[in-house]
């Protein structure tokens, strides 16, 4: 995934614990779109501090993703609603008893994930 998509997510999904400095901060790098530079001159600090924070913050929020897994049942429930969708859209293509019990499969999954 490309890494400032999974920032973003990461921050949507753990952002919350972070410090209110770190957040802005990182708010700035990742949704804002800031350079480091612009950053540092912002908040009055150097260049490399920001990177540092920045860095530091991607392992903070990295770390709880491999703890909680929160992003991975999100995404996994994504990608599974996705194909509900595919196959409802296409349901006339193919037999409906197929369709339709492809969908309570998926949907099992995602109430068993849940």
């Amino acid at each position: 995934m490309e890494r400032k998509l999974m920032q973003t997510y990461l921050y949507d999904f753990y952002g919350e614990l972070l410090t209110a400095h770190q957040r802005e901060i990182y708010e700035d790098f990742v949704l804002n779109d800031l350079s480091l530079s612009e950053i540092a001159q912002e908040e009055g600090i150097s260049r490399q501090g920001v990177h540092d924070l920045v860095r530091r913050c991607d392992k903070t929020l990295e770390g709880y993703e491999k703890k909680l897994h929160l992003l991975e049942r999100f995404l996994g429930t994504k990608e599974k609603v996705t194909r509900i969708r595919a196959l409802s859209r296409n349901y006339q293509e193919q037999e409906e008893a197929v369709v339709m019990a492809e969908i309570e499969a998926i949907s099992d999954e995602i109430l068993e994930e849940l």
